[in-house]
């Protein structure tokens, strides 16, 4: 089975999983944003991500989506599951499974619901990684998930040849450089927090794995081949015209707000699965008028796929 090779560089959305009226799986319509997002020379698709609503998926439905996925990208980007799990069992079958389904790499976030010590943590990814062959990038995100994944846990997972890399969403800048003063390039670094994306590249992250892309892949697209060819005056003044939406995604409602601009962008739709609901009043108000502001005063790109 030809498996695409995962390179853990340039921009990998985290894909909204999108439903029908009733709850259901739109597959049409998620199709058609992966299309949108491969035709803007996205370098990966992340699935079930928190964006992607893996809480309120169903193990089957993760696989529906894999396929789906396949079907359009046709192993010319690497597709990426991302497990987060409670049990090392259910992740390893996760795992497992998510191999049959032809996906090219994991991303893996630490133990769900317990909160996991050192010793834990580290257990707990040494024992996924070493029940698959796909390569792994950690999920590294102690301000929605409570577990940080230290340098110290890094240290020791270093040994574990195919944890490649690590979704940085500490918040913390520096981290990205600590990592690369510590492990050199051993893992590959990619910014998980989308307000802080272009900064990370700038002191070396590898990629980006981002959320407004889901309605904005061109832009995105483009700040990271303009930051990557060294042309960074341009590459910031549409990360200037992005940041009033890129802060849509540090907010507890990332789910709706970035559906709701895939919307009003026409490449998505806004249903979501209880107990997340739509977005109204006041909230909705504020959100259409930032995503609005957006579209009306966007930048015109360069020629950015040909850097």
């Amino acid at each position: 089975m030809h498996m695409t090779k995962v390179n853990w560089k340039g921009v990998y959305p985290a894909v909204t999983t999108k439903f029908h009226q009733d709850g259901s799986l739109d597959i049409k319509a998620f199709q058609k944003n992966i299309e949108v997002q491969q035709a803007a020379g996205v370098d990966a698709i992340v699935l079930g991500g928190t964006l992607g609503e893996s809480s309120v998926l169903e193990a089957s439905e993760k696989s529906a989506l894999i396929k789906a996925t396949q079907e359009v990208v046709k192993k010319k980007i690497p597709v990426i599951m991302n497990i987060a799990e409670g049990s090392t069992k259910v992740a390893i079958d996760a795992a497992q499974q998510a191999k049959k389904d032809e996906v090219d790499g994991l991303m893996l976030l630490p133990p769900m619901r317990y909160s996991s010590d050192h010793r834990e943590t580290v257990q707990y990814f040494k024992s996924v990684a070493s029940a698959t062959d796909l390569p792994i990038m950690i999920y590294n995100n102690p301000v929605d998930y409570k577990i940080e994944v230290t340098l110290d846990m890094f240290e020791e997972l270093q040994s574990c040849p195919t944890i490649q890399a690590v979704k940085e969403s500490t918040r913390d800048i520096s981290n990205v450089t600590r990592m690369i003063n510590r492990f050199g390039d051993r893992f590959k670094i990619l910014s998980g927090v989308d307000t802080l994306a272009l900064e990370s590249l700038c002191l070396g992250a590898d990629g980006w794995v981002a959320g407004l892309v889901c309605a904005f892949p061109k832009e995105t697209v483009a700040i990271y081949r303009l930051m990557k060819a060294g042309r960074l005056p341009e590459a910031l003044s549409i990360y200037r015209w992005f940041l009033p939406l890129l802060e849509l995604d540090i907010n507890a409602k990332l789910v709706q707000n970035i559906k709701l601009a895939e919307k009003l962008e026409g490449v998505g739709t806004e249903w979501v699965r209880a107990p997340r609901l739509l977005l109204e009043g006041h909230e909705r108000a504020n959100v259409t008028q930032i995503i609005e502001k957006g579209i009306a005063t966007r930048p015109t790109l360069p020629d950015y796929m040909n850097l």
